[in-house]
């Protein structure tokens, strides 16, 4: 893959920052330590081939992301971590500042690739020192020199060994280096609502269930019988949007092409099949209110699609009268195996906490007793194999919004089977304005041809550089 201008200008100041720093350094530089290098080049090398210095005295750690959800983690499980407020931490003697961009609308992105690119003339405590990514937009960041391989943090790969692999193919770089880690696994299931499967199925057994959404051909039968009960079979047409996703052939970018796979056109024509029949709820957009309704048993939404995150991050588990506190959701496998998301941790480029980053990493993504602990508090899938397969095997790490039913088998077969070979840096825009210009077809308010046309109209303003046909 060719890098794009970020690379490019990132590439260039960083590369100026290092002379800089290895020629003559300001007189109120904080001092370095080489925590690792780059193998030096022979005297009167090109500038590319400057000695890397990753520094490890600094005193304040900022952490870029687009939600609270890592800073849930750290606050509840990362040993020595203090709240001072709402975005302010200490560990040890280090200040920690976390800055929260949401990702609506690229604003996330956004954000991180303007401060980025002035990174190597920040003073050292606004450098960013952590930043997060998604699967959607990971190889944005994972070819380029922002992130620092975490070898550079003294890293090995035997601390990573029960890792699952499809989280490290996620964020290792075409010369093999590997650029970030996460502290979970997102593979999916489906969310059944236990109250509509026992009226409408006549049980709420999880194998059972499966019975009834084996494939598609059978999931749209039991949306027929769903909406005979009053209940919708999704919450929007975009609940199933990821199941298809994730099942394609191709990438979304094929040699600088944009390329709509035959798999997400069959998401489309059934999704217009139950929208016509009056089986789904709406054509809203996900995290919305309308969709937020089926969490809620008047709401009457049979099933979701998603991964534990889904589960204990978004669907009101907390809300006194919703299905999930009151345990009142089930899971099983679903039509297709699928993946949704995840979050890895990725260290900066020109981080002056290199030690401080390694040990977060290490703790939150390769020590069991920590990752048992996010487990059993958080109900998360957590990326530790022999540490997964331990807590599938025991009702005390049962899920409370699924009734005391353990989900763990079931994904620790997803995390074995998640296929990232399909992944594309446009993911996230892609995904995003074909949802976005199929609603329009969904809703009645465009044709096929015109909400395709729209796709592609969006898609080449948000990436220039691509050829939409």
């Amino acid at each position: 893959m060719k890098k794009r201008v970020l690379g490019v200008l990132l590439s260039a100041t960083m590369i100026a920052g290092m002379l800089s720093a290895c020629g003559a350094p300001k007189a109120d530089a904080p001092a370095t330590t080489d925590a690792t290098a780059t193998e030096a080049g022979a005297e009167g090398a090109a500038p590319d081939a400057a000695q890397t210095v990753v520094a490890d005295d600094g005193k304040v750690l900022n952490v870029y992301c687009w939600n609270d959800e890592f800073q849930r983690r750290v606050k509840d499980h990362y040993p020595g971590y203090t709240e001072v407020d709402a975005t302010t931490g200490t560990i040890g003697d280090v200040t920690v500042k976390w800055f929260i961009t949401p990702s609506d609308n690229n604003a996330y992105q956004n954000n991180l690739d303007e401060t980025l690119l002035k990174q190597a003339d920040a003073a050292a405590d606004d450098k960013i020192d952590i930043f997060l990514v998604e699967a959607d937009y990971a190889l944005k960041y994972v070819d380029e020199d922002v992130t620092l391989p975490v070898s550079d943090l003294g890293i090995a790969d035997a601390d990573l060994a029960n890792q699952y692999k499809y989280t490290q193919d996620v964020m290792t770089s075409q010369d093999g280096k590997l650029k970030g880690l996460s502290w979970q696994g997102c593979p999916g299931v489906l969310i059944y609502n236990r109250e509509a499967a026992k009226e409408v199925l006549g049980s709420d057994d999880p194998a059972e269930v499966q019975k009834a959404v084996a494939d598609w051909d059978t999931f749209s039968k039991t949306a027929e019988q769903m909406k005979a009960k009053g209940y919708s079979m999704t919450a929007t047409t975009n609940d199933a949007y990821r199941v298809f996703s994730n099942n394609v052939s191709g990438k979304w970018v094929q040699d600088g092409k944009v390329v709509i796979d035959d798999n997400i056109m069959k998401w489309v024509e059934m999704s217009k099949a139950m929208v016509d029949a009056g089986q789904v709820r709406s054509t809203a957009d996900l995290w919305g209110d309308d969709w937020k309704k089926g969490f809620f048993p008047d709401g009457k939404v049979f099933c979701y699609f998603g991964p534990a995150w889904l589960i204990n991050f978004c669907m009101a588990a907390d809300e006194a009268g919703s299905i999930a506190n009151a345990g009142g959701w089930g899971a099983t496998e679903g039509p297709q195996g699928f993946f949704w998301g995840g979050t890895w941790i990725c260290a900066a480029n020109g981080t002056d906490n290199a030690g401080l980053i390694a040990d977060i990493m290490k703790q939150l993504t390769t020590n069991k007793d920590i990752m048992l602990d996010i487990v059993a508090k958080d109900s998360d899938f957590v990326n530790n194999k022999p540490a997964m397969e331990e807590a599938a095997a025991k009702d005390e790490y049962a899920f409370d919004v699924f009734g005391g039913q353990n989900p763990l088998a079931m994904f620790c077969k997803g995390a074995e089977n998640c296929d990232l070979s399909n992944q594309s840096p446009y993911d996230q825009g892609c995904n995003e304005e074909f949802q976005k210009a199929m609603k329009n077809y969904f809703d009645g308010n465009a044709t096929l041809d015109d909400a395709l046309a729209m796709f592609k109209k969006a898609i080449v303003e948000k990436y220039p550089e691509l050829k939409a046909e």
